[in-house]
């Protein structure tokens, strides 16, 4: 195994992350070692925040773009302004956005045995050329890797029939009593699954850096790419196990470690 170190980093607003927890899972399932640090934008330098204005999206239906935020911009970003009353859901392009993260490593911690993951709670996302649009996602892999707990809940579809309800109905409260009657069936903003579910998007993140293969195709893997929120309840909750390719592949990893 390439990887020596892990360290994982914190997003304050999603406590039910509980990256100790996490930390323990995967040094017990990787055998290496792990070091678990406070929120990233918060330990890195101010101009971060500038330059992580430059990676929002505003046309989901173009490649990215790249903009000159405005001062109120960079001040939501930090934090010292509320968000604008126009914006509803900001996306950052996934790509420009890791490119952002990667400035800010260490040197001396920009090391190939060494992989960094950091939870955020904003949502990323990248362009699909085969439906020339962008589209949500958890994971954005390599090194720094980089898990939206937000994509967890918005990436993944929920049930059809739950957007077909909404659709008929046009009242805020009808829309409450929705999401109470699909209530489960997918995750929600602090819900307690997120620590569970944050362990498969971590296996995929590592096993990705590894071996360079993109998820499975299989959906009793936890390395399954989950398109529905479902699937992800099933391979992560239910399932909770591992392909025999990938299960293999996780053996030999574990043993290169134990030596």
């Amino acid at each position: 195994m390439k990887i020596c170190k892990i360290i994982l980093y914190d997003e304050p607003s999603v406590p039910e992350i509980h990256l100790e927890r996490l930390g323990r899972f995967l040094r017990e399932t990787f055998l290496v070692e792990i070091e678990t640090r406070d929120d990233f934008f918060q330990c890195s330098s101010n101009n971060i925040f500038e330059k992580i204005a430059k990676t929002r999206v505003f046309d989901l239906k173009k490649p990215f773009q790249k903009n000159n935020p405005i001062d109120t911009v960079i001040q939501v970003e930090n934090g010292t302004k509320e968000k604008l009353d126009n914006e509803e859901e900001i996306l950052y392009d996934g790509f420009e956005f890791h490119n952002v993260l990667s400035e800010f490593i260490p040197v001396n911690e920009s090391k190939i045995d060494t992989l960094h993951i950091i939870f955020t709670n904003k949502i990323t996302c990248t362009f699909d050329e085969s439906d020339f649009r962008y589209h949500s996602r958890a994971l954005i892999g390599s090194n720094p890797a980089i898990i939206s707990t937000t994509g967890m809940i918005e990436a993944p579809a929920k049930p059809k029939q739950y957007y077909l309800d909404l659709m008929t109905n046009f009242y805020q409260e009808k829309n409450e009593d929705i999401k109470k009657k699909y209530k489960g069936q997918f995750l929600e903003c602090h819900d307690p699954r997120i620590s569970k579910i944050a362990e498969g998007y971590l296996l995929q993140a590592i096993m990705y850096y590894e071996t360079g293969e993109e998820f499975c195709e299989h959906r009793d893997c936890r390395l399954f790419n989950s398109h529905w929120q479902k699937d992800l309840l099933f391979s992560q909750i239910e399932n909770k196990r591992f392909c025999k390719k990938h299960l293999k592949i996780l053996e030999e990893l574990k043993k290169s470690n134990s030596k």
